[in-house]
């Protein structure tokens, strides 16, 4: 099954849980903690996340020195989070300090390792952005797909990008290589900040191995139905998993 990973973007641990609340009878359930939520509560919220059996993605984009990223991904290790972020960015050698770190840490704390994804470009950056801010002169499935490659060189279990750009990593880069997707959206929903966007359908399509949905759930009027179509819709047709 491909995961629908709910983003948590909610300023204390008490609104998260309060939200979480109707989806605890979800079998085998996945989160996304950002930055705002883990800064404000801290490895507790991981804690209290994993005490109830659900699947943790910390999000905090690692971008340093390779030292400075080995240390703290070895420290993220001891969290038993399934999923963490660095960004690609950040080249080969940060990218394998930050595997090296997470593989010492979870050997240390006796934790699984978790899958390590290297941001590749935002959903958020525009194709004039990369080009003019950035000056990065190619197109963005280039910058895409050459970032994917040096995360897969350098030990990366997948990598952050927009569906519309999976189908050409999976060719150019390789097959089984992971690409979770965020900027996804419902046919009614705004595209917000996001700029590369496509509906749960679409990424399915296009070869997600798994996506990010934070608003399109947070705010619907029925966060665990909307959850459920999603989950389905990324799926094609099955049905989510319920524990009881």
């Amino acid at each position: 099954m491909k995961p629908v990973f709910i983003a948590l973007d909610f300023p204390t641990a008490a609104k998260t849980f309060e939200f979480l609340k109707p989806f605890l009878g979800i079998k085998n359930l996945f989160v996304k903690v950002g930055m705002e939520l883990f800064y404000r509560e801290g490895p507790e919220i991981i804690k209290k996340l994993r005490h109830n059996n659900i699947n943790v993605f910390l999000d905090l984009k690692l971008h340093d020195i390779p030292h400075t990223v080995e240390k703290a991904a070895f420290q993220l290790a001891k969290l038993d989070v399934q999923y963490t972020t660095i960004h690609a960015l950040g080249g080969g050698k940060m990218i394998r300090a930050a595997k090296d770190g997470l593989t010492n840490g979870s050997k240390n704390y006796h934790n699984k390792l978790p899958k390590l994804l290297a941001v590749t470009q935002l959903t958020s950056t525009s194709a004039e952005q990369l080009n003019v801010e950035e000056q990065i002169n190619v197109s963005m499935t280039e910058s895409v797909a050459h970032l994917a490659n040096i995360a897969y060189q350098s030990g990366a279990d997948g990598v952050i990008s927009s569906a519309l750009e999976d189908k050409f990593i999976h060719e150019e880069v390789k097959k089984d290589l992971l690409c979770i997707n965020p900027g996804i959206r419902l046919n009614d929903n705004d595209n917000d900040d996001q700029k590369r966007v496509v509906t749960p359908t679409k990424a399915r399509q296009l070869g997600s191995d798994g996506i990010v949905v934070g608003r399109s759930i947070t705010q619907a009027y029925n966060p665990v139905e909307t959850y459920k179509m999603i989950f389905s819709q990324i799926n094609g047709g099955k049905q989510y998993e319920s524990i009881y």
